[in-house]
């Protein structure tokens, strides 16, 4: 039942990944509603949505294992994206409260790391990593098929 499942959230996945890069590199010069919509808060927690789904489906279906690794990496980087701009907001925020407004500048960081480079470097190539694996091994995979049809 699950695996029926994956291949529509896989490739809506994708796309909404795509759409949110698109918003992100074009979105400074349209219009702040129009931006809300394609770079905001909502594209981006459908991802994680979506994510969690690739993740629960995969877990539960019956699958070659490398293929679930590799759709298991694609979901947990959507759900890790989402997750690291989260934290990366309120460890900011709750340092600020807690240590004072300059808190940041006192360290030399001028802004909280860990999470930020989580969720701008480490998310998105694990995110392509495991996309494109999973792709591989569905071409792969019916290629194999196919050659067994013919013989």
């Amino acid at each position: 039942m699950a695996n029926k499942f994956i291949l529509p959230v896989f490739w809506a996945l994708i796309g909404l990944f795509i759409i949110i890069v698109l918003g992100m590199t074009a979105g400074v010069s349209l219009a702040p509603l129009v931006r809300q919509v394609t770079i905001g808060t909502l594209p981006r927690f459908l991802f994680f949505l979506l994510g969690l789904a690739l993740i629960v489906l995969t877990a539960r279906a019956e699958i070659d294992r490398t293929m679930k690794k590799f759709l298991i990496l694609t979901g947990s980087s959507a759900v890790g994206l989402f997750v690291g701009i989260l934290l990366h907001n309120l460890v900011y925020g709750a340092f600020v409260q807690w240590f004072g407004a300059d808190f940041w500048d006192r360290t030399g960081l001028g802004d909280e790391p860990v999470f930020f480079l989580l969720a701008v470097l480490v998310c998105p190539v694990a995110f392509m990593v495991g996309t494109v694996a999973s792709i591989v091994l569905m071409i792969q995979r019916k290629s194999a098929e196919s050659r067994l049809r013919e013989t």
